[in-house]
């Protein structure tokens, strides 16, 4: 096999991250309170922002919490925002531990029972959508309302095309990366910037394995909401088939929808899947199911 050009390393770091501006370019409110909790042997860095019903958001591959940005401005409006970094991104330390998202759900589990919440919401982007996926199956006594935003629960989910470019993820493209706004932000706050290669390299063996959870997703108890982007890096026939497996949209829901699923399924428009996160319209398309609400219109005939 020949080395990947700096170009496909480049690319290939690309494909599995979403969109992070330097914190002068999106800043967000400092939190109200944050720190260190311990779970299974890594110590995760949390942030509170905001009042309300306590909602858990998970961030994409080689983000931190702070890159949603106006989403997390405005999820903390009327909630009460507990953003974790996940392990090795942001300020929770990489260790020693392959990278896992099912592992990562049970330690998340251990993060929010310590922080004294018996149950929450959970949002969950990308990476961070596996996580959460997860948590909830793991816990459904503990998450109420899931938003899983621009996950695929196979690995053929994706595009044929960034499948390789994905596998070639490795410290390799670490020097490649050192001036891109993703490496900037993660050294600016990463308790071991040094340990970015190490990072791509987990992350790279965490995505040359093949999965399929459709056994999970049927697990899945609570309601779900599915949210991508039109222009997304997964398959919109694989958005659909997610929804199915959950029970949508496998028949008409009814005049007086009777027979309308409780998940949801939403594909935003002019988006990417590096710009979900922090999207100006996510928060105003989630916080409605998330909320509990419903079309005020229901059962109304045209």
């Amino acid at each position: 096999m020949t080395r990947p050009t700096r170009s496909i390393l480049i690319a290939a770091a690309a494909a599995i991250t979403a969109t992070v501006p330097l914190p002068a370019q999106n800043p967000v409110a400092k939190p109200d309170s944050s720190g260190y909790v311990a779970a299974n042997g890594v110590d995760y860095w949390f942030e509170i922002r905001g009042k309300g019903e306590p909602l858990v958001l998970l961030h994409g591959g080689l983000m931190s919490t702070e890159g949603f940005g106006p989403t997390l401005t405005k999820l903390a409006e009327t909630r009460r925002v507990i953003g974790v970094d996940l392990q090795g991104h942001g300020r929770t330390a990489l260790g020693t531990r392959a990278i896992d998202p099912v592992d990562i759900g049970r330690d998340i589990a251990v993060v929010v029972q310590r922080l004294g919440l018996r149950q929450i919401d959970v949002m969950g982007y990308s990476f961070g959508g596996a996580v959460a996926m997860h948590l909830a199956a793991q816990n459904p006594a503990l998450v109420r309302r899931l938003v899983l935003v621009s996950m695929p629960y196979a690995q053929n989910g994706f595009f044929p095309e960034m499948l390789p470019q994905q596998a070639a993820v490795s410290a390799a493209a670490a020097e490649a990366m050192k001036e891109m706004p993703i490496y900037k932000a993660y050294a600016a706050i990463a308790p071991r910037p040094q340990d970015f290669p190490k990072l791509l390299d987990a992350m790279g063996e965490y995505m040359r394995r093949s999965y399929d959870w459709s056994a999970i997703v049927r697990q899945l108890s609570m309601p779900v909401m599915l949210v991508y982007g039109d222009a997304d890096m997964i398959r919109p026939e694989h958005a659909v088939s997610f929804y199915q497996l959950l029970g949508g949209g496998l028949k008409d829901a009814g005049w007086t929808r009777e027979h309308m699923s409780r998940n949801r399924l939403a594909i935003l428009p002019d988006l990417t899947h590096y710009e979900m996160g922090a999207a100006p319209i996510l928060a105003p398309t989630v916080l409605p199911f998330l909320d509990g609400q419903t079309w005020k219109g229901a059962g109304a005939r045209p």
